[in-house]
């Protein structure tokens, strides 16, 4: 029986590249991804399916063409300590990025011995990320899971220490590579050399914490809701956090306006939460209205739909304002863009 190691896959180019170089070493992979909650790719592509459309993750799409097995581990009520609570600090916005990885890590160790595995690898490049993969945050990750000499990274190898799999012979180090730097020209080229194609834009990180407006979106509602951030957030306020333009009108209210048509569908599955507001008679998105509002907010939230819609331009636009089975009407004045964009927001 041959080696077994558990790898991390994204589905994106480099975790996918680091299970093709196991597996061409005749390393038996289990590939294991860890979903936060958080995965920017994934929150979008569920939003903007059509109806009736199946959604696959990155990840399970990737271990198909691979061959390899793929756990899907839903690490959301655990991560939230991470997320609030980060031992080692946020990076430019709100991302926990080496609590991130040292969690996904130590739950990867942990499944060693019930998996039947030896070594914990992932796709990691040596400075890709200047949080969490520089030299220094690298040895860092891997003692605080407790990973110490058990976590090969592929890519970058041949500039690392040499780890035990490597110093025992279950892996080849010749083979491995001496990947560095932010670019992704030397990644793509062994993958074309390798045939591994189709994957998503590796542009860089699917994480919606290192997005300046998502950030932003999630520090405002955190400030805004009772109990700040101790109160774990369920998912569909996760997901909205990442749709449409966001709005404070007060601090007890929010308005979210669609952008495209997956958008305005999703808004409308998730009317329930909140109001949902759309204009009569021209085209234009749904919007939702959520949290504990007055009549007062409720003609803000109506004249900011109707600014976003072709009727803009008019004078007077009547706005269908709809509450659970409840139905009325209201006629209101669009509002300025320049009004709008005050309430917007952004970091």
């Amino acid at each position: 029986m041959g080696v077994k190691a558990i790898g991390l896959l994204s589905g994106g180019l480099d975790s996918t590249l680091a299970v093709k170089l196991m597996k061409d070493q005749g390393i038996d992979v289990l590939a294991v991804n860890f979903n936060t909650g958080f995965c920017l790719s994934d929150n979008a592509q569920k939003i903007r399916k059509t109806p009736g459309e199946i959604y696959r993750h990155d990840a399970l799409k990737a271990g198909e063409k691979l061959g390899v097995p793929v756990e899907m581990v839903d690490i959301y009520d655990q991560y939230w300590d991470v997320l609030t609570k980060p031992k080692h600090g946020y990076g430019a916005n709100m991302n926990p990025c080496l609590d991130c990885r040292a969690k996904m890590l130590s739950l990867a160790k942990g499944m060693l011995e019930s998996r039947s595995a030896r070594f914990v690898f992932t796709g990691e490049v040596l400075g890709q990320r200047p949080m969490s993969q520089h030299r220094s945050a690298l040895r860092l990750v891997e003692k605080d899971a407790a990973l110490d000499g058990l976590l090969l990274r592929p890519l970058s190898a041949k500039l690392l220490e040499p780890t035990l799999p490597e110093r025992e012979g279950w892996v080849d180090r010749e083979k491995l590579l001496d990947i560095a730097g932010r670019g992704r020209k030397v990644q793509m080229r062994i993958a074309r050399e390798l045939g591994v194609t189709d994957y998503p834009s590796p542009a860089g990180g699917c994480c919606s914490l290192v997005d300046k407006v998502f950030a932003a979106r999630l520090g405002d509602l955190f400030e805004h809701r009772e109990g700040g951030n101790a109160e774990r957030l369920e998912r569909e306020e996760i997901f909205l956090l990442k749709t449409g333009r966001h709005f404070r009108i007060s601090p007890g209210a929010k308005v979210i306006v669609a952008r495209d048509e997956g958008e305005c569908r999703f808004l409308h599955f998730h009317r329930r939460l909140g109001i949902r507001l759309e204009a009569e008679g021209v085209s234009g998105p749904v919007a939702l209205l959520l949290g504990k509002v007055t009549d007062e907010e409720v003609q803000i939230a109506a004249a900011l739909t109707a600014s976003y819609g072709k009727g803009r331009g008019l004078e007077t636009i009547r706005v269908a304002v709809r509450k659970g089975s409840e139905e009325s009407f209201i006629d209101v004045s669009p509002m300025s863009r320049e009004s709008a964009l005050a309430m917007a927001i952004t970091a």
